[in-house]
Formats: structure tokens, sequence, C-alpha cells
């Protein structure tokens, strides 16, 4: 069987961490989507930066949208708003059949506002009705001021994908944020078994972080590549926690879908690690694997399936004090991945409107 399919068929939604004009106009996307088990699709900044620079699908439209007089800006979003709602619209089937569990596709709110709670829950309110499909899902990050703008999404009706988790603490923040919109949408009599969330805790790039402090140390070598899959699995076992609270269970008669947690990050950084490391070690049941295009390719060619979660939950205590008697602060660094991510995403951002500029600058 292909492995791919067979994640699905222990719970965990394979997602695509790629969105491209070429994947949605070829065949491609529906191909992944009728043979490779694909449920959803993700976008950053970044994955909309290299879709649009590195292509000339893009072009006539930019030129059109020049023409109207419109801001780099302006003409981003409409580019990002079309691609989403034809992926939207390709899932569609999927949602449907999966009663809204999957088929859902993402659009983040610009980066630049991850500070700014209000100006955010005004991008999410925008992007929701632009793109205006049940299926879509608008991403805001999971940074101190994004939690009431993602209390108040929830609240508003808007699925939600909270994106740039690193720490079990900020995550069991969101969980709060997000059983806090549900109840303030049922407490005005409003439905929320629509609403669809999950939330997106990164993994490689803990290790990315933790190995070079590991080196720099005399800590034992088998504590390299250990810290961000003890982090995910101690977040795993937040998610379960919070599904056996009489908060959820209310919620859950109601209607209410769990927050799925959402593996980003999965592909391996590190050549000494193989190239399925964390996806392996992460089935879990209801959850989701967002793998960017060379990471499904090589798991879909000699993956091999088996829920391990467990495992992972029971050795993490354990391997993340080892991490700390070796001197490693797991929360200075989480608190710097955050804030590395969120320049990272606003960096990408800002190199793809000037992108866009130059182009307009070419074409018109």
């Amino acid at each position: 069987m292909n492995p791919l399919i067979r994640l699905g068929e222990l719970g965990q939604s394979v997602w695509y961490d790629y969105i491209t004009r070429d994947l949605l106009i070829s065949g491609d996307l529906a191909r992944l989507i009728a043979n490779d088990g694909l449920r959803g699709m993700t976008s950053n900044p970044t994955i909309f930066d290299k879709a649009i620079t590195g292509s000339r699908l893009y072009d006539d439209d930019i030129r059109r949208l020049a023409d109207k007089g419109r801001s780099a800006g302006e003409i981003f979003e409409t580019l990002a708003v079309t691609d989403v709602q034809a992926a939207c619209d390709a899932f569609l089937p999927l949602y449907q059949r999966t009663t809204g569990t999957d088929g859902l596709v993402s659009l983040e709110v610009s980066p630049t506002l991850a500070h700014d709670a209000e100006a955010t829950l005004r991008e999410a309110e925008r992007l929701w009705s632009a793109v205006d499909r049940p299926n879509a899902m608008i991403k805001i990050p999971g940074t101190r001021a994004g939690l009431p703008a993602i209390t108040k999404s929830i609240a508003a009706g808007i699925s939600v994908n909270v994106t740039l988790l690193f720490s079990v603490e900020r995550y069991a923040e969101v969980i709060e944020a997000f059983l806090a919109g549900l109840e303030q949408r049922l407490n005005r009599g409003l439905s929320i078994g629509a609403i669809t969330s999950v939330a997106s805790f990164f993994v490689s790039r803990v290790d990315g972080k933790v190995d070079p402090l590991l080196d720099a140390s005399d800590a034992p070598a088998l504590l390299r590549g250990t810290a961000a899959i003890a982090n995910a699995c101690m977040a795993y076992r937040l998610f379960e926690e919070s599904l056996d609270r009489p908060q959820w269970k209310r919620l859950a008669e109601s209607g209410a879908q769990p927050q799925r947690p959402l593996w980003a990050s999965t592909s391996t950084k590190d050549p000494r690690y193989p190239d399925t490391y964390y996806v392996e070690a992460l089935i879990a049941p209801r959850t989701v694997n967002t793998l960017p295009p060379e990471t499904l390719i090589a798991y879909r060619d000699h993956g091999n399936p088996a829920v391990r979660i467990q495992e992972g939950v029971a050795a993490a205590p354990d391997r993340l004090e080892a991490l700390k008697r070796a001197g490693v602060d797991l929360g200075q660094v989480t608190r710097e991945l955050e804030d590395e991510g969120v320049e990272k995403f606003a960096a990408s951002y800002r190199s793809l409107l000037a992108a866009i500029e130059a182009k307009v600058g070419q074409l018109v």
C-alpha cells in the first residue's frame, strides 16, 4: 500500500506544504488527492514567494492588476486568494465527505502584523470574506498578540490554522484561546460545528537550534536529534489531556471539532538524519502532518507507517530532563525560534512585494 494512504488510515491527515498555480492547473493536485490520499494544503509567504517569483504563470495577472493601479500588496493578495480558491474547489468533495475535518486550504495573514492583535483580526476577517470558501482556513501566528485574535476569529466563525508554535507553554495558551472562542460563539446561540482549527507545531527547527548547542558542549552524542520530537510529543500529550476536560466535552456535545495538532517543518534539515525522520516519529491519530514536496515524495517511496507517538510521549520527559542537564534552555530556544519565525516570514513577505514591484516594472 502507498505509505501516504496508510497514514490516513492510521488517523493522520497528510497536507501539502506547497501551492503554486501550475500544480492547480496541470491536474497534479487532483492526482495527489486521488492517488496519494492528500487531504489538505497550507501556504505561507515563503511558499508564495517561490511560486510567484519563480514562474511566469502569474505575469499576465500581474500586468492586468498593475494596469488597474493596484499596489504590490494588493496584487499579491489577489493572486494568493485566487490560488487558494482554486485549491479549495479541488478539495471541496473531500471536505464534504469528511464533514469538514479535511479538504482544507490555509491562507496566512500578513506576518508583519504578528504583534498587532486588532490588525491581525481585521485581516483575518477580510481574507476569510475574500476567499469565501467553507473549506478555507486563515493562518494566524501563535504569538502572544495572536491569542486574542484567535479567540475572536473563532468566535466570528472563521476556521483558524494557528501557526508558528514552538513551545508547549504557548500551545497551552492556544488551546485556551480556541476553547474561549468556541464558548463565546456558543453563548451567542451560534453553531460551532462548521469551525475547523489546527495548531501548527514546528518540529525540525527545534533540533536545528538545539543540536549546535549540544555539539558545542560535552553532552552525550545520543542527545542529538531528540529535542524536537520530545517537544512535539509533550504537545501531543497536552492535546490528549485537553480532550478529557469537562469544558471540551460540553463543547463536543454541541458539535465542536477538536483543534488537531499539525506537525509543521517536518522535513529533515540535517543530512545525518533519515529524510523521513520526523514523519515516522510523530504518526498519531487526530493529527495533521504538512509535507513539502521532497518529503512527500520520500515518504511515498520508503515510508514505514505505524503509530509511534505513545512511545515518544513516554520517553519525552526523560529526554527533556537530559537536555536540561546538558545545559539546554528549551524555553529560551523556543522564544528565539518564535521571533526568528515571525521575522523569516515577514522577510519573505517583503521580498515577495519587492519582486512583484520589479515584475511590474518589466511587464508594464
